[in-house]
């Protein structure tokens, strides 16, 4: 199932930004995250990140690896490890999808954002993408400093 409409209700914690620089993302999926209370607790504090974190599938299940949740701060003796490999709730049908993506070559699941949605749950959007090459990244900067020109010479003399 590709991820539901963006709805103005959820709170972005996490985003990955370079994600859509370095790759072509081909397909997004909305996946629930199994996680210890303190790490919602430290994610609804804004606190996160999965800048270099990346997600693979292993038996049947898909995992978020090196993902970042800092240790919520409390009186509390136990905590939980900041980079733990956290598992990704999905669709049976949504995992082989993922599986048989990642095993050519040259695909990966790439963390997009981490939000709560309007229910409060704690949700990842994750995309099977393709690696950029050089000359496509530069394509890309090329494009956004036309747009930003663009947009300054219509907004001086428009």
């Amino acid at each position: 199932m590709a991820a539901k409409k963006e709805n103005s209700n959820n709170k972005l914690v996490a985003q990955n930004r370079r994600a859509r620089f370095d790759y072509f993302l081909l397909e997004t999926f909305e996946a629930g995250l199994a996680l210890r209370g303190t790490e919602v607790k430290s994610l609804r504090e804004g606190k996160g990140n999965i800048q270099e974190s990346y997600a693979e599938p292993k038996n049947g299940e898909v995992w978020l690896i090196n993902a970042y949740i800092p240790e919520y701060q409390s009186k509390m003796p136990f905590g939980h490890e900041e980079r733990r490999p956290r598992k990704l709730l999905l669709h049976k049908r949504e995992i082989t999808k993922m599986s048989d993506a990642v095993n050519k070559k040259g695909t990966t699941l790439v963390p997009v954002k981490i939000y709560f949605n309007d229910r409060g749950i704690a949700k990842l959007e994750l995309a099977i993408a393709e690696g950029k090459r050089k000359a496509d990244k530069r394509d890309a900067i090329k494009e956004r400093d036309w747009q930003r020109d663009k947009a300054r010479i219509l907004r001086d003399h428009g």
